[in-house]
């Protein structure tokens, strides 16, 4: 499950795998309320009273996914206005009021969705949905801010991705690998697409999509929706309700044959980058693809790192992953970075190695058990944490999941076969459907000032 929790502690780890063993095959979190106002706001409210704290989180159904071309970029910049002030509170009163007050906030742009969140005091939870309803409905969208926004935003990316070799290998893969499907553009936006965002663009996709009827409001912490549905009644329910559509999405069509490209830029050492295109979490496959995932990549007892790291030792950094909570099917990811002197070539053959194994010989029973103990210890150390909690709602909720997707994943991931993982590796890891990027390094110039000596790899992240 999203988010990917910290990794623990060996003697906590040997408790939570402990505490998996035992778990029941019908084990699910508690229940959330559910409530939806008259002017469409979904809400879903959680209990949870170890703390004396909240989580607050707004989730708008609309993220880069819904951009049109030309225009990408769109969704992210907006995320960064709402900070810059309402008619109400001026710029940057939203987290200054929330500091004050002991919280934290921050927000995230993805492909399928756009969140605001904040934790703080549950005694102080009125001024965070009073908050969040203000900027809901009266942000100011003052044209110099966005100006020095839009700047801000340039610059981000200059940082993240065009100046980041292996980011722009995966920024690639995806727009080779999604040529139709909007999967394919940044969800931070193309520069020359940025450059021409305006704050008329931003007005009209902020009273397009930011309208109670087009997100979900979640609360958990310590707090009763008795006590807390008249403030959200207060807060939200004056709102009203806009009328919208959403633009048609270009379904991606069936891939026939594999891609592949390459890219030259500055880089110490050589990096592959594979995705196959897979279906997301409502084919009956995806919990096999999330236990094959963790199989793969996770830790380093994982089939990539033994193989490619350990025993070969071509690779400094070896990864895959699948996320099945998209609302259209996104990638499975192979990702190698090479050891000094050793080629893509390698790397790209020792990868399609693993993957050959997987599809013709079933997984180990120490492999299976330890994937679904890694997944679901990460489950229980997340019922801990509001702010996981919140999240797994809100995500399920964004992309037609339900919260049933919750109640039901232990039981799910403990029923995966090694069988099913095999014929999930068969049926979706195939080379005409794959999309190769090769990054190659070029070497920079002598009076560039660059340091000579090899940087700590970083795992590479297809774009949230």
């Amino acid at each position: 499950m999203t988010p990917v929790m910290p990794r623990a502690s060996a003697p906590l780890l040997v408790l939570a795998l402990c505490c998996v063993l035992l778990l029941p095959a019908t084990a699910s979190a508690a229940e959330p309320f559910y409530a939806k106002l008259e002017n469409g706001l979904t809400v879903y409210i959680l209990e949870e009273h170890k703390a004396p704290v909240v989580t607050v989180q707004v989730w708008y159904h609309v993220g880069g996914r819904n951009e049109l071309s030309g225009r990408t970029g769109l969704a992210h910049l907006l995320e960064h206005m709402m900070f810059k002030g309402t008619t109400k509170y001026g710029k940057g009163e939203y987290s200054r009021l929330i500091a004050k007050n002991g919280g934290t906030e921050n927000a995230f742009t993805a492909n399928d969705e756009t969140v605001y969140f904040s934790t703080l005091s549950s005694g102080k939870v009125a001024l965070a949905l009073e908050l969040e309803a203000d900027r809901m409905s009266n942000l100011l969208l003052d044209p110099k801010e966005v100006a020095l926004e839009r700047n801000v935003v340039k610059e981000e990316r200059r940082m993240r991705t065009d100046d980041d070799p292996q980011s722009l290998l995966v920024e690639s893969d995806y727009a080779m690998a999604f040529p139709a499907h909007p999967y394919g553009r940044p969800v931070i936006g193309w520069m020359d697409d940025i450059s021409r965002l305006t704050r008329d663009d931003l007005a009209a996709f902020y009273h397009r999509y930011y309208a109670p009827n087009n997100a979900t409001l979640v609360v958990v912490g310590n707090v009763t929706p008795k006590e807390i549905m008249p403030v959200i009644q207060r807060t939200f329910g004056a709102i009203p309700a806009r009328p919208f559509t959403y633009d048609p999405i270009t379904p991606e069509q069936p891939q026939y044959g594999e891609r592949r490209f390459i890219l030259k830029r500055e880089a110490q050492l050589p990096v592959v980058f594979m995705g196959y295109h897979v279906p997301n979490y409502s084919s009956a496959d995806a919990d096999a693809l999330e236990v094959l995932g963790t199989i793969l990549s996770s830790g380093k007892s994982s089939r990539l790192y033994q193989d490619l790291v350990y025993t070969q030792r071509i690779a400094l950094s070896a990864d895959g992953g699948y996320e099945p909570l998209t609302i259209d099917g996104d990638l499975f990811y192979f990702y190698a970075m090479a050891q000094p002197g050793h080629t893509h070539e390698e790397l790209e053959a020792a990868l399609d190695k693993e993957i050959e194994r997987l599809q013709n010989e079933p997984v180990t029973d120490r492999e299976l058990q330890k994937a679904k103990n890694g997944l679901l210890a990460g489950y229980i150390f997340g019922q801990d944490s509001n702010f996981f909690r919140a999240m797994q709602i809100g995500q399920t909720i964004n992309v037609g999941a339900g919260v049933k997707y919750i109640d039901t994943y232990t039981s799910r991931i403990q029923a995966v076969t090694k069988e099913q993982v095999r014929q999930a590796a068969k049926r979706f890891l195939l080379k005409d459907h794959r999309t190769v990027g090769y990054l190659v390094p070029l070497q920079p110039p002598a009076d560039s000032g660059s340091p000579s000596t090899v940087p700590a790899p970083q795992k590479a992240q297809p774009p949230s």
